[in-house]
C-alpha cells in the first residue's frame, strides 16, 4: 500500500524544551493511524509539523513522495492535508451550512473573485448540501454554529473540514469535550465517511476504546520520541507501552 505521509526524523525545539524528538512514522493511503500517549507527549506539536503550522527544527515532512517541509499551511491545505483542532473550531455567527460553504469555496479558483456570477458559486452550495447532511446534521443547515451542542459542533467541525476535499484528515481529538454516549456517533461517521471516500485518517485520540477499535495502526509518543508502533494489538501487548501509558490509564 502507498505511504501518502511521513514524517522523516523530525524534531522541534522551543529554546531548551525538546517537544518533538527524532520522530519518524510512515501513513499508508487510506488507513486510519492513531497517535497516543500521555498529556505531553508531543502529539499535538507533531500535528502542527505535518499542517505546517510550525517548521522543525530537523528533519522532514514528506506527502506522496513530494518534501512539503518548507511550505505553509494554507499551502500545505490546497495540497490535500487537511487538520482539525482540539477546541472546536467554527464561525459561531454564521449558519452551519454558510461554515461549510465558505470552507469549500475557500479551495476553489472563486474564493476572492467578488464580480463572480451567482451561478459559479452553484457547485459550493450543493457541495455544503451534501456534507451537512453527510455528516448528520441534516435540517439544521439554517441554525447558527453558536446554537449547537457541542456534539454537533464536532460534527460541523469535521464538515469544515470535508468541504475542502482533503485526502489526508489530521483529526486532533476529535471526541474531545463530547459525552460519552455521543462518542460511537462520532466514530461510526468518520469510519463511514473514510470508506466512502477512500479518505487517510491521522488520529490524535485519549479514548483507548476508541482509538484500539478503529485504528490499523498506532504509534505511542512518550516524552516527545516514538515508544512503539504498530497493530492495536501489537501496541497493546507491548510492555513498555503498557508501563509507560495503558498501565496509567487502567490501574
Amino acid at each position: 500500500m502507498e505511504i501518502i505521509l511521513e514524517a522523516d526524523h523530525l524534531r522541534k525545539d522551543f529554546g531548551g524544551l525538546i517537544a518533538v524528538e527524532d520522530v519518524s512514522l510512515k501513513v499508508r493511503a487510506g488507513s486510519l493511524h492513531s497517535i497516543i500517549g500521555p498529556n505531553g507527549a508531543g502529539k499535538t506539536t507533531l500535528f502542527n509539523l505535518l499542517s505546517g503550522v510550525f517548521k522543525p527544527t530537523t528533519g522532514r515532512v514528506i506527502y506522496r513522495g513530494r518534501d512539503i517541509t518548507a511550505q505553509p499551511p494554507h499551502r500545505i491545505a490546497h495540497l490535500g492535508i487537511g487538520r482539525s483542532y482540539q477546541i472546536t473550531n467554527v464561525f459561531p455567527n454564521l449558519s452551519v451550512f454558510e461554515n461549510v460553504r465558505l470552507s469549500a469555496q475557500a479551495m476553489g479558483r472563486d474564493n476572492w473573485n467578488l464580480f463572480a456570477p451567482a451561478s459559479r458559486f452553484k457547485k459550493y452550495a450543493d457541495r455544503a448540501h451534501h456534507i451537512v447532511e453527510q455528516v448528520g446534521l441534516k435540517g439544521k443547515g439554517d441554525l447558527l454554529a453558536s446554537v449547537l451542542p457541542h456534539g454537533d459542533k464536532r460534527k460541523l467541525e469535521l464538515g469544515i473540514l470535508l468541504a475542502s476535499d482533503p485526502q489526508v484528515l489530521l483529526l486532533d481529538e476529535p471526541t474531545a469535550g463530547m459525552a460519552s454516549e455521543q462518542v460511537p456517533q462520532l466514530m461510526a461517521l468518520i469510519a463511514e465517511v473514510r470508506k466512502e471516500s477512500n479518505k487517510t485518517i491521522l488520529l490524535v485520540e485519549h479514548n483507548m476504546d476508541v482509538v484500539m477499535n478503529v485504528s490499523d495502526a498506532i504509534t505511542v509518543m512518550h516524552y516527545g520520541k516514538v515508544l512503539a508502533e504498530g497493530t492495536p494489538v501489537q501496541v497493546g501487548a507491548n510492555d513498555q507501552v503498557q508501563k509507560a501509558y495503558l498501565g496509567e490509564l487502567y490501574k
